[in-house]
């Protein structure tokens, strides 16, 4: 399979690439600092042989429509997306203290970039056999489970998952898989040490959903990583 990963440099991202790689995958690994691509050094060389890094902002129009021409280059079709580049700002910030810009930010970053991506990718998808469009989205942007605070976070990733779900709507019945993924809490960048889950074991569990090694049995494509349905 060839596989597009945003935020592929470090936290989920990176094992994600990884993960996928092992498998025996091509990867192409967006990344916002092509400095940060020296961390695939840490890997095996056959895994890290089949991670290409490219340059890649998903609050950039011009970064996303050059990161979809660096593909169209190279391949004539694309097996699926992992849309997982993110940015959480304002945790902490009540409705009195909210700044829009961080608001702001996070809707460009967790889902725009997202919809952009998904849209300058579309004519590489359609040649696939069996696509798959997977969002990494969060259990923070679901209605059933809302918690105080959090808002440039919560409501994005909110926006993301009611996204993934009108995506589906349209591509599902054209072979497309479509899903928004909660990871669940892992040791990440973002998550912090004291996190439980173990992102290498979350990666590994989300390429499987992209090579559809079982069918899911689900009426809302929101799942955690092992592809079971969770409320929206």
């Amino acid at each position: 399979m060839k596989i597009a990963i945003t935020g592929a440099s470090r936290g989920l991202g990176f094992e994600l690439a990884a993960a996928a790689a092992m498998r025996g995958h091509t990867v192409y690994a967006g990344i916002r600092n092509m400095g940060d691509a020296s961390r695939y050094g840490e890997l095996d060389p056959q895994v890290r042989d089949r991670i290409i890094p490219i340059e890649l902002n998903v609050a950039s129009r011009e970064s996303i429509a050059s990161f979809a021409g660096v593909l169209a280059s190279r391949e004539e079709t694309l097996d699926g997306i992992v849309n997982n580049a993110a940015i959480l700002l304002g945790r902490e910030d009540g409705i009195e203290s909210l700044d829009p810009d961080a608001l702001s930010a996070s809707l460009t970053t967790n889902l725009v970039g997202p919809v952009l991506i998904a849209q300058a990718l579309m004519p590489l998808l359609r040649g696939a056999k069996m696509p798959s469009i997977l969002n990494i989205s969060s259990e923070a942007g679901a209605y059933a489970s809302v918690y105080a605070g959090d808002y440039p976070y919560g409501l994005s990733k909110s926006a993301l998952t009611y996204f993934t779900e009108k995506l589906r709507m349209e591509l599902g019945p054209q072979g497309f898989q479509v899903l928004a993924i909660h990871p669940g809490w892992i040791r990440t960048d973002m998550g912090g040490e004291q996190a439980p889950g173990d992102p290498s074991a979350t990666a590994s569990s989300i390429i499987g959903l992209l090579e559809r090694a079982r069918p899911l049995q689900v009426k809302r494509g929101f799942v955690d990583a092992r592809g079971q349905e969770l409320p929206i």
